[in-house]
């Protein structure tokens, strides 16, 4: 019963991130890098969570819809912040050479 409390506390982790993302396209490159760094180490620490309830929890349905929606609201933050940052390494480095 413990793990499902823990599935369900990662899983509403993973939802407020989704639901409180930031606006990087006002950020300089420098605060992005941080943000990017940020949500790569939580995916991280979110995969690690879910491989260690894979081996413990009886409902396998609700740790592969946490793997499922930690891979997808986590990969689509990382390629949105990938793409602003390329963005913003062009404008604030590139470009002002």
């Amino acid at each position: 019963m413990k793990d499902k409390e823990e599935i369900q506390k990662l899983i509403d982790e993973i939802n407020f991130r989704k639901s409180n993302s930031k606006n990087y396209e006002k950020m300089k490159a420098v605060e992005i890098s941080k943000e990017l760094r940020d949500i790569m180490k939580f995916e991280q620490e979110s995969f690690k969570k879910i491989e260690e309830f894979e081996k413990t929890e009886k409902n396998q349905e609700l740790v592969q819809y946490a793997k499922m929606i930690s891979k997808n609201t986590t990969g689509r933050e990382i390629a949105n912040i990938q793409e602003i940052y390329l963005k913003k390494i062009d404008e604030e480095f590139l470009n002002s050479g």
